[in-house]
């Protein structure tokens, strides 16, 4: 016969610190509303640590009246080094407000099918990068219990909190110093990776922007994210004619100038070519490779946006617009 062992509880934990079981609950729960002695915050984490105990998460739950947990859908499509940072402050600013983050993933689902899915784990918060759900889909998550919606994208959507990232900002920044560096006839990466659109659209879009009414000509170049993909367009650049590119970003931009290269091209003297992201990698190339600079929200200030919104669900959505862009001028343009 199998013994299992006795799972230890918040009593052993106050016996062993010599506490009541209000002062472990205050401690472990990190209840700020009750002042307790630091000496014997320690007293109680050791004891715990001691015993293997953890809190038991739906009981906190029902004790509250709400989880705090906040789900975050794993992407559907390709980030890079700058989104990962930015989810792994995130997660840390939210881990600090006392949330676990859960990142769910979602492939195969999408809209407000992704939602109910979403909802059945009944977290206090959800966070929804790009494009992917919509008003219902806001409302069967806030009737399942989620105090608090909030959207990354490019658009808001109604009954969420929603920080809009402007891309068309960071093309506009791209067109506008491709111009001044005297390029006229100008090709615009857009990515042929499914999901990448609702970035890439309104980046070509912003280069539009930038250069209407000018002399300049823009191009649209689709491109495959990988090196024969780019072998076949610099193949082809004798005939598109093109004095510069803007694509899309740096790891775009250092796959097709490499390509470039290998075409006998010169950067920038034949060709200017700028990214965005502003990665590490840029800077070592040779040439190294001008890019557009993402500031992406602050995790803090969007943790405490999510707090603000689970402590008072009733509150008016907060819209934010964020993603501000600069030009980071080096030597391939």
């Amino acid at each position: 016969m199998v013994q299992i062992p006795n799972t230890p509880t918040s009593a052993d934990v106050a016996r062993l610190a010599g506490v009541s079981r209000a002062t472990v609950s205050y401690v472990l729960n990190n209840t700020s509303a009750v002042r307790i002695s630091e000496p014997t915050r320690r007293r109680v984490r050791e004891a715990a640590r001691e015993l293997g105990y953890v809190p038991h998460a739906a009981a906190r739950s029902l004790r509250a009246g709400h989880s705090r947990m906040v789900l975050m859908p794993a992407p559907a499509i390709p980030v890079g080094p700058l989104y990962n940072r930015f989810l792994n402050e995130l997660q840390w600013a939210l881990g600090r407000l006392d949330y676990t983050v859960v990142q769910y993933g979602t492939v195969g689902l999408q809209g407000d099918e992704a939602a109910r899915a979403w909802a059945e784990l009944r977290p206090v918060a959800v966070l929804v990068p790009g494009a992917e759900l919509g008003p219902q889909g806001v409302g069967v998550l806030k009737r399942s219990g989620a105090r608090a919606v909030v959207t990354l994208g490019p658009e808001r959507v109604d009954g969420a909190h929603a920080l809009l990232m402007d891309h068309d900002a960071v093309g506009q920044s791209a067109g506008a110093h491709l111009y001044a560096r005297g390029r006229r006839r100008i090709g615009v990466v857009v990515p042929e990776e499914s999901g990448l659109e609702v970035y890439s659209r309104p980046r070509l879009a912003g280069v539009r922007q930038a250069l209407h009414g000018t002399d300049a000509a823009v191009t649209e170049l689709p491109l495959a994210y990988t090196e024969e993909a780019a072998a076949k367009l610099a193949s082809q650049w004798g005939e598109l004619s093109l004095d510069a590119v803007f694509a899309y970003n740096d790891e775009y931009a250092m796959l097709l100038m490499r390509a470039l290269q290998d075409e006998g091209l010169r950067i920038p003297e034949d060709v200017a070519v700028i990214g965005a992201d502003d990665l590490m990698l840029g800077r070592l190339l040779r040439p190294r490779l001008s890019t557009v600079h993402i500031e992406l929200p602050s995790g803090r200030d969007l943790a405490e946006l999510v707090d603000r919104a689970v402590r008072d669900p009733g509150g008016e959505p907060e819209v934010h617009t964020v993603l501000g862009a600069s030009v980071i001028r080096r030597e391939s343009s």
